[in-house]
């Protein structure tokens, strides 16, 4: 293939920079000298989440000028990590290849999907005169952490309101379960929620004395699973997921304070305001003592709070290109998939209002031990891209 090589260097190279989220600087630096190096023009974006975080971050971005009359297609991929996790077979931070597959932590989730943008890019940028439309391009940090800091940034800028349409390059198929080569047409979407309980403390002797915030906070937990979110055909059902309780103070008296925080899945029809009522039902089935306050997680701003689902039309123009490129370059049709959690796209997709496709390279073990990508995918995925950018700008 024509990428093999280049892409099994590259991808070594950024494996070797440890990069989870919050510390993925070195990794950003390389991409910018990198593309520097090959004559892509690129600028480095500091910036900085005082209110919240206290993180200061940065983005890689840039823009290769077509000549006019092209869509101008942005081209997005994160290069943080999660953290190294146990069980792993060997050093996470060194790329070992085994049966076609290259191991190491971010090979799937995304570094190959990065390798593939930079190597279209630089390909991109050789052949610019074929060119039509820009393409602007954004490496950025904060993906994995809570609030997709450096996609949002971004946008914050008004640099990326031109798109006309997007790629993010994370692992479709691997996050689908679906044969690859796959098209990600859409994703659900998700609120962070707490519900706060107070109660009453008393003698652990004499119960009935106080309010036992705990007992109350786990009938509502109870009633919330037994709840049955919205269904719609494209992204499924939307899921409740209890990821946090506290509660209780002392040895021997009943907890006057107690909650739990839930991750909430969403599809479209679903909103903030149709999850605190989801809430406030469950509260109300549940017959409870305490008071209570339903808090959605503070963001940075109120673009940050939630991520909204999207879908893109199977009949849409850009999708029917994008088929027919994957099309031409492997011989295969794609699978059509639909991500069900979240991630930049959904920032995108909402926030920009534009087509907005996942597809990337395949493997397997994201967010876990043994992470690994099947390398023969990862220059595929840069043919299929040029094709496709290609096509877009005859």
């Amino acid at each position: 293939m024509k990428f093999e090589r280049e892409a099994e260097a590259l991808l070594r190279d950024l494996i070797a920079i440890h990069s989870p989220y919050f510390h993925e600087a070195e990794a950003l630096e390389f991409v910018h000298k990198w593309l520097e190096k090959n004559g892509v023009e690129n600028e480095l974006m500091h910036y900085e989440e005082s209110e919240i975080t206290g993180f200061k971050g940065v983005n890689v971005h840039g823009r290769i000028k077509g000549g006019g009359g092209g869509p101008n297609i942005l081209l997005n991929g994160h290069m943080d990590t999660v953290n190294i996790c146990e069980g792993w077979r060997t050093n996470p931070l060194e790329a070992v290849i085994r049966d076609g597959m290259m191991y190491g932590l971010g090979s799937l989730d995304m570094k190959s999907g990065v390798t593939a943008l930079l190597l279209a890019l630089l390909e991109l940028n050789r052949n610019r005169e074929q060119l039509k439309g820009d393409i602007l391009f954004a490496f950025v940090s904060d993906e994995e952490g809570p609030f997709g800091l450096g996609t949002n940034m971004l946008i914050d800028t008004g640099k990326l309101d031109d798109a006309d349409l997007s790629i993010v390059t994370e692992p479709s198929a691997a996050f689908t379960k679906n044969p690859f080569p796959c098209l990600c047409l859409g994703a659900r979407g998700g609120y962070n929620y707490t519900v706060n309980f107070f109660g009453k403390s008393a003698h652990a002797a004499n119960p009935e004395e106080g309010v036992n915030a705990a007992s109350d906070a786990a009938k509502v937990m109870t009633m919330l699973e037994k709840m049955s979110p919205a269904y719609e055909p494209l992204l499924g059902r939307g899921s409740i997921c209890i990821v946090d309780v506290k509660g209780g103070h002392d040895v021997c008296s009943v907890p006057d304070k107690a909650s739990f925080t839930v991750f909430r899945h969403i599809v479209r029809g679903e909103t903030k305001e149709t999850v605190i009522e989801e809430v406030e039902t469950a509260i109300r089935m549940a017959n409870i003592k305490s008071d209570y306050e339903v808090v959605v997680r503070k963001a940075p701003s109120e673009a940050y709070e939630g991520f909204m689902p999207y879908t893109v039309d199977l009949d849409n123009l850009y999708t029917m290109s994008f088929m027919e490129s994957v099309q031409e370059v492997t011989g295969k049709e794609p699978s059509i998939g639909y991500f069900s959690s979240i991630g930049d796209f959904n920032f995108i997709a909402s926030r920009l209002g534009v087509p907005t496709f996942v597809f990337g390279p395949d493997g397997a073990n994201y967010h876990t031990a043994n992470e690994h990508v099947k390398l023969e995918t990862v220059s595929q995925t840069t043919e299929i891209l040029l094709n496709y950018i290609y096509r877009l700008n005859q």
